[in-house]
């Protein structure tokens, strides 16, 4: 993470120190088949963690988004061709390597006609298909509003769905231009009212909001049928994302998690490390 942001980083931000040659053996053998992670692709803090462990979020549709969020580290620009390869390829390491709950996220792909909806669900068959009794869970994002390309993602075997609003609404306009606070809500509400799956959603803090706004957000994502919620601290990835404004406490993101719990949530995962596909399986085992 940057390390140059205008206030000091607080003791509490830090991760143990992950021996290289520990992380040699999940990165071969994705570059293998070439495949992407979130962990790398945004700098997750945890991916050091997590592939020690033999997990990792896998990235479809290649790692350049199309959309300019400030606060994420994917490449920005012209996507490449699809890798049409790419669900065989994920359903083959699912299986050498022995995951039981994988998750799919998705860089935003405006290009498309489908967003690249159908190679999404093309990866969750192909999975499943190899790999009976795995759990998925996909991480989309919001297909330009395109509910039938939500259709055909969910018309796959998936087991959780996810789709992050990732802030408070103020500062969409600023961080998220080409996004839309109200879409996505609209969004989870229509999975929850048409599909018999858990919903799922998450954000960051960190990032200018105030306590009323935090809460606000939490209500807003609980009206709209989220049963699963994540709240974690905005790490600023590289000198080219917005700055951190505030680093949360320990105690404010518990604090966060009573009141998540007060308002109806079944889980709330709050914590400064915390990120929607972190221990992502540990939560559904808790379903």
């Amino acid at each position: 993470m940057a390390r140059s942001d205008k206030i000091k980083l607080p003791s509490w931000i830090s991760k143990e120190k992950v021996v290289l040659r520990d992380l040699h053996k999940v990165k071969s053998a994705l570059r293998e088949k070439s495949l992407h992670t979130v962990c790398e692709e945004a700098m997750c803090p945890n991916r050091g963690e997590c592939f020690k462990r033999g997990t990792a979020t896998f990235l479809l549709l290649g790692n350049i988004c199309t959309r300019n969020c400030l606060f994420c580290s994917v490449p920005k620009g012209k996507p490449l061709p699809v890798d049409e390869r790419e669900p065989e390829n994920v359903a083959k390491f699912v299986y050498e390597n022995k995951i039981k709950y994988a998750v799919l996220t998705m860089v935003n792909r405006d290009d498309l006609e489908d967003g690249g909806a159908l190679h999404i669900k093309k990866t969750v068959e192909e999975i499943k298909k190899m790999n009976p009794g795995v759990k998925v869970e996909v991480l989309v994002g919001d297909f330009k509003g395109n509910l039938r390309d939500i259709d055909t993602v969910l018309s796959a075997d998936i087991d959780v769905f996810n789709h992050n609003i990732e802030m408070v609404k103020s500062l969409f306009p600023k961080i998220r231009p080409k996004a839309d606070y109200n879409r996505s809500l609209q969004i989870l509400r229509y999975v929850f009212d048409n599909y018999n799956l858990p919903v799922k959603s998450g954000f960051m803090v960190g990032l200018g909001e105030n306590k009323k706004e935090i809460v606000e957000l939490m209500k807003d994502l609980k009206d709209n049928g989220v049963s699963i919620l994540t709240i974690g601290q905005y790490l600023r990835p590289s000198m080219r994302n917005i700055e951190v404004k505030k680093y949360y406490t320990p105690e404010e993101f518990k604090e966060f998690e009573r009141i998540g719990l007060s308002l109806g949530f079944r889980f709330v995962f709050s914590s400064p490390f915390v990120r929607s596909s972190y221990l992502a399986e540990k939560v559904f085992e808790g379903l």
